[in-house]
């Protein structure tokens, strides 16, 4: 929050400072997050290309596969297009209006809650899978994937109303520079020259029930699997599903470890420069890791990329 000032002038536009302190080797950040946003476009439009034409892959794992990899090109795409425009300066890049940062902070509020509730409904489909397999068509059927689904999407959409809301009833007054790469609540907060003690409350219990209602799901969920694994016979069987539930709780781990770490506190952070590496990995490297770990690694999805590369490649000569 700013002090008062007698001089106070209403903002209308922000700059985005990006990375401080990284001009001499601001291209090769800008070649390092472009390489990664478009790896992350790729591989999640050919997971949802190979789903779409495989008919074997039209089944509630892959129907969550596909609202996710769908996800995560609209969650990188909300702010990493943005930075790479800071980060070479072309067209203004670092300048966004009020009202298309309080729109960026929305959507992007947005989806990464209806992430959250993707990887639950996730989570709860492997744990029926894996634990009650002979009840599984009857629990995971394709009007309970919709609903389930449906209520992800909405959920996501109703988080960021209120936070939201009370953003744009606070004041700004200057000065104009955000100290991050995207417009995010608590680098906001620091420019506000209002009372911010309700917004921090708000947004603090806001991530706290989002956080922790997904991740209890999630964490109850692996937690039966993994005693349900303990019990397989075949060590090669049960070393194989350890090693893939392993990589789906690392990937997991990252993304709310530093959700947490950001957003259920209710003070302005200090170390904004920590913040922002926080920050990279939750919007861009689990977003990247998220495809190689829930389905390139998936010897179906495999198979089927395979295929529908090879056709092509045969169809084409």
């Amino acid at each position: 929050m700013q002090p008062y000032s007698p001089n106070w002038t209403h903002i209308t536009e922000f700059v985005m400072v990006g990375f401080v302190g990284v001009h001499e080797a601001r291209l090769l950040f800008f070649t390092l997050f472009l390489a990664m946003y478009l790896f992350t476009l790729v591989e999640n439009l050919a997971i949802i290309l190979v789903v779409a034409l495989n008919h074997r892959l039209r089944r509630p794992m892959y129907f969550f596969l596909t609202h996710l990899s769908c996800l995560e090109i609209w969650y990188t795409s909300v702010t990493v297009p943005k930075m790479l425009a800071g980060f070479i300066g072309v067209g203004g890049g670092k300048n966004i209006s009020y009202a298309g940062c309080l729109s960026q902070l929305f959507i992007f509020t947005f989806l990464g809650a209806t992430e959250c509730f993707l990887l639950a409904a996730m989570a709860y489909d492997r744990y029926v899978a894996i634990c009650m397999p002979l009840r599984y068509g009857a629990l995971v059927s394709w009007g309970t994937c919709i609903r389930l689904a449906a209520a992800c999407w909405l959920g996501g959409l109703l988080t960021p109303i209120l936070p939201i809301y009370l953003m744009s009833q606070l004041t700004f007054c200057g000065p104009n520079v955000i100290d991050h790469f995207f417009c995010d609540a608590s680098p906001l907060l620091a420019l506000s020259c209002s009372d911010v003690t309700l917004k921090e409350t708000t947004d603090f219990l806001v991530s706290l029930v989002v956080l922790l209602a997904s991740s209890t799901v999630i964490s109850v969920s692996y937690g039966n699997i993994v005693w349900t694994l303990l019990h397989i016979h075949s060590a090669a069987e049960r070393r194989k599903a350890f090693s893939t539930c392993a990589a789906h709780l690392t990937v997991v781990s990252l993304f709310y470890g530093t959700l947490f770490f950001m957003y259920v506190r209710t003070k302005v952070a200090s170390s904004i420069n920590f913040n922002k590496v926080v920050s990279v990995f939750y919007s861009i490297v689990t977003p990247m890791l998220n495809p190689l770990i829930y389905s390139l690694r998936n010897k179906e999805v495999k198979g089927a990329l395979g295929r529908v590369f090879s056709f092509r490649s045969w169809g084409g000569q």
